[in-house]
């Protein structure tokens, strides 16, 4: 049964242009699939990770520092979450600026205040590239490139074969998860052109995540220790749910990113214990560019990351459609393949993922301001504490519900600890939060 689902996947692949290297990564994944890999790893097998330094501990620098970096942001998702089919980062965020607007507001301020290049770059997938083209042409040159996440064909669960759908053939694609960054910089050509023009480190980080700045200190930090790899991370909440933590193998002592799905069942109760494991992953990373290259040499291109076997349907707003797996990878989890990879401990601010619309409310209320420099910063009271808000998702989930219900825009929540609205409630203008609030309707 295997050897003819990976021929056939292959073959699917091929037909639809893959790199050659994209296929060798998908077989290396499915093979450690049938081979029975679950990615699974015991808290036994770990150690908290100890002695990771601050961000707030390191010493100054100056945008100078960055004149050797690259910025990679990933744009392959669409604001499916919200009810949308475009690319997240077209979103408005505040005052009529979409993630884009901003990202690009950072780089084009940062580049002026230094003179130095700072190229911003898109990773973006088959669903975002042309509405993103079309945002950057719309905006004028600003120096903005892109380089295209592969696809991968979704596997029937049962018998692994690639999944036909007919009625939505794009259904039967799927990307292999953000770890898929490092080939497909490779693959593009863009990995090869950033050395050629003398940059030594990329930042990489998701474009929803507004906190996700490219810090000078961080630059000047790596050029002095010559770490090849640096994962952000943050201090462990009760917040924590699905976010991975940091830990040393016990057996070689590399530093791993464990996320929930490599938790065994059993052992759940460890996962959830933030003030054991303390340090939880960002998502925002830092990765020195020949050293990527060299490893993705001597391994052909095929950069074997912890497996995740996705369990969807084919079509995931239809429960009731065929089960499918699609093989994936996070690219946190490279810091176990780098040798003298690192950590750093950088304020929540710095974290400020936009999934939902929860979250969307928040920074647009006044708890966040944007600065001329194009900085989403919150008020310097609420850094440490920012409001807990959770809307109804019955009613404001998708974006059209979630617009209608607040015309006049966020109410005040500046002096707000908790937000919570049930059932449907629309607010009108002069709002304010104080304290923790719960509304039902």
């Amino acid at each position: 049964m295997s050897a003819t689902a990976i021929q056939a996947a292959e073959e699917k692949m091929r037909a639809a242009g893959q790199h050659e290297e994209a296929i060798a990564n998908f077989r290396s994944a499915f093979e450690r699939l049938v081979a029975g890999e679950s990615g699974m790893l015991e808290s036994s097998e770990l150690s908290p990770a100890s002695d990771v330094p601050a961000l707030a501990d390191l010493p100054s620098a100056d945008g100078r520092a960055l004149e050797r970096v690259a910025v990679v942001r990933l744009n392959g998702g669409l604001a499916t979450t919200m009810g949308l089919s475009q690319p997240k980062s077209l979103v408005e965020v505040r005052e009529g600026h979409s993630f884009l607007d901003i990202i690009i507001g950072q780089a084009v301020t940062l580049r002026r205040e230094y003179g130095i290049p700072l190229p911003l770059i898109l990773m973006n997938s088959e669903v975002t590239r042309e509405q993103t083209s079309r945002a950057l042409e719309a905006r004028g040159d600003d120096g903005t490139v892109e380089f295209l996440q592969g696809i991968e064909p979704k596997l029937d669960a049962d018998t692994l074969d690639p999944v036909s759908w007919p009625a939505r053939p794009s259904l039967e694609w799927a990307p292999p998860g953000h770890g898929d960054v490092y080939g497909a910089l490779r693959r593009s050509g863009m990995l090869d052109k950033l050395l050629e023009e003398g940059f030594e480190y990329a930042m990489i980080s998701n474009s929803d995540n507004l906190g996700a700045t490219v810090d000078p200190r961080i630059a000047a930090y790596l050029q002095s220790t010559e770490a090849p790899f640096l994962l952000e991370v943050v201090e462990g909440t009760k917040a924590e749910r699905k976010g991975g933590h940091i830990a040393r193998r016990r057996d070689d002592g590399r530093l791993v990113l464990r996320e929930s799905a490599q938790v065994p069942p059993h052992d759940s109760h460890s996962f959830g214990d933030y003030r054991h494991w303390r340090y939880f992953n960002t998502n925002n990373l830092w990765v020195g560019l020949r050293a990527l290259s060299d490893l993705l040499e001597r391994q052909s291109g095929v950069l074997e990351l912890p497996l995740i076997a996705n369990r969807k349907t084919v079509d995931p707003r239809d429960s009731e459609s065929p089960e499918v797996i699609q093989l994936e990878s996070a690219m946190g989890a490279a810091i176990g393949v780098f040798q003298d990879a690192r950590v750093l401990c950088v304020p929540r601010t710095r974290f400020a993922p936009v999934k939902t619309t929860d979250d969307l409310l928040l920074v647009r209320s006044d708890v966040y301001t944007l600065t001329p420099d194009w900085h989403l910063e919150p008020l310097p009271e609420r850094a440490q504490a920012l409001p807990f808000v959770e809307l109804d998702p019955r009613y404001y989930k998708l974006l059209d519900q979630f617009e209608a219900r607040f015309p006049e825009g966020p109410p005040s929540l500046r002096e707000a600890q908790r937000f919570v609205v049930t059932g449907d409630v629309t607010f009108g203008s002069g709002v304010v939060v104080r304290g923790a609030v719960e509304i039902e309707s």
